[in-house]
């Protein structure tokens, strides 16, 4: 049996990319996947609304409507204060992870 690894680290990161994508600005569903599926993080935007679903419950993100110019208002999300919290602490364990990782991974 083959395991995906890509697969399986993507898993553990993304709902922290989207934080950290918020964290520039609050964005809707349809930015966040073209950025997510763009970078190869994830799939499709099917997959990205039951993340944002965990991102909502966890207390991380929060939603409003904006009006849009080419149709029905657009469900926008940003972090809380509880989401901008939870992104500090993984960018402070990110740094020494990947360190971590790639000194004992990385090529010679």
């Amino acid at each position: 049996m083959t395991v995906d690894v890509g697969a399986q680290m993507r898993k553990g990161v993304v709902e922290y990319c989207v934080l950290g994508l918020l964290s520039r600005e609050p964005m809707y569903g349809w930015q966040l996947s073209e950025a997510l599926t763009g970078a190869g993080l994830i799939a499709s935007i099917g997959t990205l609304y039951p993340l944002l679903g965990r991102l909502r419950d966890n207390g991380w993100v929060t939603t409003f409507d904006r009006p849009s110019e080419s149709g029905p208002a657009r469900k926008y999300y940003r972090l809380t204060d509880a989401g901008i919290d939870q992104l500090a602490r993984f960018r402070a364990q990110w740094a020494p992870f990947a360190r971590a990782v790639t000194g004992m991974v990385g090529e010679g």
